[in-house]
């Protein structure tokens, strides 16, 4: 992989989708934490099924705080690993409300210290919330930088750190986005649609699946 097809590789995307963005739903800042905090292990769907139900009732810091872990339970419970994201979710309420007036803060160390937040948490708000060019990886974004070759690595770091020196400046910003929507809807884990992929031709993979229709034909 070289500079050349990785300028062209983005320049597809962005062409195909220009102003791409997380599938969780959220109108603020917190809103999205909350959201990332919960979709761990966990779809963008479920998330958007038990936050439409929640955020209408508490949509801040101190209203979550408020509803305390029996009382969040109830509207989460149909996500995956939904008793340990209750407590995180409320000790980040607190820490929030205490130390942040109720503000998501806008530094990567910060964000990081509130529970349940980690790097690819922290990359997503800084990202989509405050526009920072960060790179968060996931298991969608893991596979397609590996299989591409636009940025490979063993580790999520590694790759982290490898796309944030490879994807051109004027793509970095939405470059999570496109990867993730490419890992999740074409370049799948156990079947790759290569045939509908815009950058086949571009893409280091070897074993490109065939296009059905041409065997067909």
């Amino acid at each position: 992989m070289n500079p050349i097809k990785r300028h062209e590789i983005f320049r597809r995307l962005q062409e195909a989708n220009p102003h791409p963005t997380t599938e969780l739903e959220y109108t603020s800042p917190f809103e999205l934490l909350a959201a990332v905090l919960l979709s761990a292990q966990a779809t963008d769907v479920s998330v958007n099924a038990a936050t439409r139900k929640l955020f209408p009732v508490a949509n801040t810091p101190a209203a979550i705080h408020a509803l305390g872990v029996d009382g969040l339970i109830p509207y989460i419970q149909t996500i995956g690993l939904f008793r340990a994201k209750a407590r995180h979710l409320i000790e980040t309420c607190r820490l929030l409300v205490e130390q942040y007036d109720g503000e998501v803060p806008r530094t990567r160390e910060a964000l990081e210290a509130l529970p349940g937040v980690g790097r690819k948490t922290a990359n997503v708000v800084l990202n989509t919330a405050f526009g920072e060019p960060t790179i968060a990886v996931d298991t969608h974004i893991f596979r397609v930088a590996n299989r591409t070759g636009i940025g490979p690595g063993k580790t999520p770091l590694d790759v982290e750190l490898k796309l944030l020196r490879h994807v051109p400046e004027p793509f970095k910003r939405d470059a999570h986005h496109w990867m993730i929507l490419l890992g999740r809807y074409v370049c799948k884990a156990r079947k790759p649609e290569c045939a509908a992929c815009p950058i086949s031709d571009l893409c280091d993979y070897k074993r490109k699946t065939p296009d059905p229709l041409a065997e067909v034909a």
